[in-house]
């Protein structure tokens, strides 16, 4: 299990760090956290962990702004001196709400609902599972696209293509040598036949490929901001509801 605690008092954050080792000895803590800032910074560019420890008053404001400006899909347990944010709380992925001075086993029924809200499937479900994965139709993944070029055509392969964008109607396809040639297929119809572990459908506008991806900066209410190589003439940006699901992309 891998936890984030957040927590301003740092001999506060150390004992609930080892008391969580305690009682879970193969935790995992990656990261113990004092202030909103330092937060939103780590779970932009980070993969959510299994849990969250969060003392609701951090050194620079109230915790919840945290999950107003990032999307952080895992369970959270809150940790507090006071019992009036409990329904506010409960709005944000919450397991439960402890008051402090926190007691052991406080903690330890905590882990145990959060273990019993994420079990794994049995073994036999899962093998069920990966039986219809199995034998569901395997995608086709494109290779190369035609293009005109002059009065002929060109084959352009996947590893040249940058992005693809599309604009009133028509979809280009932008190469790593910022070349761009118009093609016969919608966003979506490529999204089905790309290769997803390189290509992201970031927008509705724009498909990019991992390579071209050169920064990656946190923007406005939990949006990140794109810098493309090729360069783009709009900015890129990646909607709250994507990001999450785009860092783990990149983290591939």
């Amino acid at each position: 299990m891998k936890v984030v605690i957040l927590e301003d008092e740092q001999l506060a954050a150390d004992a609930l760090s080892a008391l969580v080792k305690k009682l879970r000895p193969q935790t995992e803590i990656l990261s113990k956290l004092g202030s909103v800032e330092e937060a939103v910074q780590w779970f932009t560019f980070n993969q959510a962990p299994d849990l969250i420890f969060c003392d609701i008053h951090l050194s620079d404001g109230n915790s919840f702004e945290i999950f107003r400006q990032v999307v952080v899909n895992c369970p959270v347990i809150f940790t507090t001196a006071y019992n009036q944010y409990a329904i506010e709380a409960f709005k944000v992925n919450s397991i439960d709400y402890l008051l402090k001075p926190i007691k052991t086993e406080d903690v330890a029924l905590a882990l145990k609902k959060y273990e019993n809200q994420h079990r794994p499937l049995p073994l036999e479900i899962h093998n069920l599972h990966q039986l219809l994965q199995a034998q569901q139709p395997q995608q086709q993944i494109k290779s190369r696209f035609l293009v005109k070029q002059g009065q002929g055509i060109k084959a352009i392969s996947v590893e040249e293509v940058a992005y693809f964008w599309a604009e009133e109607g028509v979809v280009f396809l932008v190469t790593k040598q910022v070349k761009r040639f118009i093609i016969n297929y919608t966003l979506d119809q490529l999204e089905e036949q790309l290769d997803s572990a390189v290509f992201f459908r970031a927008s509705r506008q724009l498909i990019i490929h991992i390579d071209a991806v050169q920064e990656v900066r946190p923007y406005f209410k939990g949006r990140l901001t794109l810098l493309l190589q090729p360069t783009t003439e709009k900015d890129v940006i990646i909607s709250s509801n994507k990001a999450s699901d785009f860092k783990v992309w990149l983290d591939m």
